[in-house]
């Protein structure tokens, strides 16, 4: 059976709720219009659509909660965040936002790409969103690969198994020494590559995280991350999960409003390469499942910190790439 078809799961299941653990993911696109995307959706998982404005649609009660599709920027998008005046204008100058929003999300719509969010999905159960993605693929869907100007990306949201600062170090050491093994795997697209999305972290950063005897404080290891990453824009943003167990920590640190609290892993690395019959959900979910099995491997991280350090230490590194494959092998 092929990598994208069976799903492997991690060592830990169970979140510290007693429940299985959830994954978001959101997935990026173009070709087909949002309310296109909305009745996809809904033909895959049910549900009821709802309209939010020209550009946004929620599915409702769908088999696996509450989508939402729509064009991704906010140029598109009316909020209640504007002001509306008061007064005998304010019906003609909300009509009038409404319009604008909706007129430049259609100038938008052409270079911006549309955006599937799912709702947390029980990662045992994460394989149904291949039938989604088989679907939005009949549709003639584009992914990031259809187009030099596409950046589009599938981002995973894995909900934490605990909130300790071992284990978040453990999973966040794993993906260091792996980046490069999934960069590889991968073949990033160079779009994506060239507009920084997905930034990978400097070697000072890693090399850092991966000694051996790194094993920090949460506050040690909040602090270590925003000194050298105030920014969403990195391949794991650890931002969300942070703002989540210290909000004012992160908010002194990083300004950007973009930055949602969530008890999630916010994994930004894979292209979204819908239209590619031999892409899915689960081949990202696989590589990302990957870097969990490592993580309980104490002893085995701290072998491959080590390595990683004296490698970048020679005149000449080794393709780390490559030279991690050989304890990757063995997981």
């Amino acid at each position: 059976m092929l990598p994208a078809k069976r799903l492997r799961l991690p060592p830990r299941q169970i979140s510290s709720e007693g429940k299985v653990r959830g994954v978001g993911v959101e997935l990026e696109f173009a070709a087909i219009s949002v309310r296109e995307s909305a009745l996809k959706v809904q033909s895959v998982f049910g549900g009821e659509i709802v309209r939010a404005d020209s550009h946004r649609f929620h599915v409702k009660n769908t088999a696996l909660g509450d989508f939402t599709c729509e064009l991704d920027t906010w140029l598109a998008h009316h909020s209640a965040a504007y002001e509306t005046p008061q007064g005998p204008f304010s019906a003609a100058w909300e009509e009038f936002q409404v319009q604008l929003h909706s007129v430049l999300g259609d100038i938008s719509s052409i270079v911006m790409p549309c955006e599937i969010v799912c709702p947390p999905i029980p990662l045992t159960e994460l394989q149904r969103l291949d039938e989604l993605v088989d679907a939005l693929n009949a549709s003639g869907v584009a992914g990031t690969r259809a187009n030099p100007l596409y950046a589009f990306g599938a981002q995973l949201n894995p909900e934490i198994a605990e909130a300790s600062a071992q284990w978040i170090t453990s999973v966040l050491k794993a993906y260091l020494l792996m980046s490069d093994w999934l960069r590889g795997i991968m073949s990033i697209d160079l779009t994506r590559r060239l507009a920084a999305y997905n930034e990978a972290f400097s070697r000072e950063y890693t090399a850092q995280i991966v000694n051996p005897n790194y094993w920090p404080t949460m506050d040690r290891l909040i602090d270590d991350y925003l000194f050298a990453n105030p920014t969403r824009n990195r391949e794991l943003d650890m931002l969300p999960l942070f703002a989540w167990i210290d909000e004012d920590r992160v908010r002194a640190a990083v300004s950007d409003t973009r930055v949602k609290k969530r008890p999630t892993f916010h994994y930004r690395l894979p292209d979204a390469n819908l239209g590619d019959p031999n892409w899915n959900v689960t081949l990202e979910w696989n590589r990302w499942s990957v870097v969990e099995r490592l993580a309980e491997r104490r002893e085995v991280l701290n072998d491959m910190g080590a390595a990683y350090r004296a490698n970048e230490q020679r005149l000449i590194p080794d393709d780390w790439a490559i030279k991690s494959s050989e304890w990757l092998v063995l997981l």
